[in-house]
């Protein structure tokens, strides 16, 4: 079974299109800071480019989830800063080779006016709830 419980719709509330409006987690929290494309030795991937900067920031994703013993399936919340809201098909893509679609985690995205670097696209973090320690 599960440490994670996903709900998608409450009751009151429209269901979520590609998201839980809720996920429940027992066990030990995981936070990862906010992740950009840029590779392990600090060279942006895909200027101009919104999928490959995705592809790329949800690649350093899955390095610091593993870093901390977790994976994707262990994500209950996704938070995208994005430059211009057109980039989220992009940024769905990206995200759904990567989670269950049929148990995605909590969501939320924000149209940003800037983010520390002007040819940065796009940043996501993560929360993740990995099972406690037997």
């Amino acid at each position: 079974m599960s440490h994670l419980t996903h709900i998608s719709g409450p009751d009151g509330v429209a269901p979520g299109n590609g998201y839980s409006h809720v996920v429940l987690g027992e066990g030990r929290f995981i936070a990862v800071s906010g992740q950009v494309a840029l590779d392990e030795d600090g060279k942006l991937v895909g200027e101009g480019d919104a999928a490959a900067q995705a592809a790329q920031i949800f690649e350093n994703l899955r390095r610091c989830l593993a870093a901390a013993g977790a994976t994707f399936a262990d994500v209950v919340k996704l938070t995208f800063y994005v430059t211009d809201i057109a980039i989220l098909p992009a940024v769905r893509v990206a995200r759904d080779a990567h989670i269950d679609t049929e148990r995605p985690p909590a969501s939320t995205a924000f149209q940003v006016a800037a983010l520390f670097r002007p040819d940065l696209l796009l940043e996501a973090e993560a929360f993740a709830v990995i099972p406690p320690r037997e």
